[in-house]
C-alpha cells in the first residue's frame, strides 16, 4: 500500500472524533472569547489561549482513547504482516499530528493579531507553543494507555476527562505540593508557582511519552485483544 493511501486509510479508521475534535475545540474557545461578559483584552487573551491548552488537548485525549477497540475483527489484525500495536500507533500520530496542525494554525492566528502578547505569561512565541503541546501529549498518552488497558473506549474517555474535570475544579489543591503542580495542565492560563512552568511542561512531555510506551507494551499481548481471553 503506497504511504498516502496508508495514512489516508489510518485517518479514516481514527474517526470522527480525532478529525472533528481539535477543530471544534478551537471553534468553541473563540465563541467563548466572543461573548466574553467581562471586558479587558488580558481576559480575552486568556480565553483564547485557553481553548489551546484546555479545550484542545482534552479533544486529542478523547480521540486517543477511542483507538483502541475500533477494529470490528481485530483477530484478522493480529494476523496481519504489520503488528496491530503499529496500526494504532499510526492512528495515534494522525490524531496526534492533526491535532498538531489545528493548534499551531490556530497560535499563528493569535500571534499575527497579537492577542498571544496580550496575556502576560505567554511564554514567548517558541517556547510557549508548549502551551498546548505538554498537555496535548499528556492527555493523548493517558488516552492511549488507558485505551489500550481498558480495551473500552468508553472507560479510556471517561478517565481523560474525568481526570480533566478534576484539575479544573480542584486546581488550588493541585498547586498546593510540587507533584501536582508538575503534573498540572493549566499552568499558563490558571497559573503555577513561578519558576514550575518549564518543569511542569517537560514533565507532561515526559508522562505523555511513558504512557504511550506502556500503551505499547500492553498492546504487544495480542490475548488481550481478543475478546473472551484472560489477560
Amino acid at each position: 500500500m503506497r504511504p498516502l493511501i496508508l495514512w489516508r486509510h489510518e485517518a479514516r479508521r481514527a474517526g470522527w472524533a480525532a478529525l472533528l475534535g481539535p477543530p471544534i475545540a478551537v471553534a468553541l474557545g473563540v465563541a467563548a472569547a466572543l461573548a466574553n461578559p467581562l471586558p479587558g483584552e488580558t481576559t480575552t487573551a486568556r480565553i483564547l489561549l485557553g481553548a489551546l491548552e484546555m479545550a484542545v488537548p482534552l479533544a486529542a485525549g478523547v480521540a486517543c482513547a477511542s483507538l483502541v477497540g475500533q477494529d470490528p475483527a481485530v483477530e484478522l489484525q493480529l494476523t496481519a504482516p504489520t503488528p496491530y500495536r503499529v496500526t494504532l500507533l499510526r492512528r495515534a500520530g494522525v490524531t496526534l499530528g492533526w491535532t498538531a496542525a489545528v493548534a499551531a494554525l490556530t497560535a499563528v492566528g493569535l500571534i499575527a493579531t497579537g492577542w498571544w502578547a496580550r496575556w502576560p505569561a505567554n511564554h514567548g512565541v517558541l517556547v510557549g507553543q508548549l502551551t498546548w503541546v505538554a498537555p496535548t501529549v499528556g492527555l493523548s498518552g493517558l488516552g492511549f494507555a488507558a485505551g489500550a488497558v481498558f480495551r473500552s473506549p468508553a472507560a479510556a474517555g471517561a478517565l481523560v476527562t474525568t481526570l480533566w474535570a478534576i484539575q479544573q475544579f480542584f486546581a488550588d489543591a493541585a498547586q498546593q505540593h510540587l507533584p501536582g503542580r508538575l503534573l498540572y495542565l493549566f499552568a499558563t492560563t490558571r497559573g503555577t508557582v513561578p519558576g514550575d512552568w518549564t518543569a511542569n511542561r517537560l514533565t507532561l512531555l515526559g508522562v505523555g511519552a511513558a504512557l504511550i510506551a506502556l500503551a505499547m507494551v500492553v498492546l504487544g499481548r495480542s490475548e488481550r485483544l481478543i475478546d473472551g481471553e484472560d489477560a
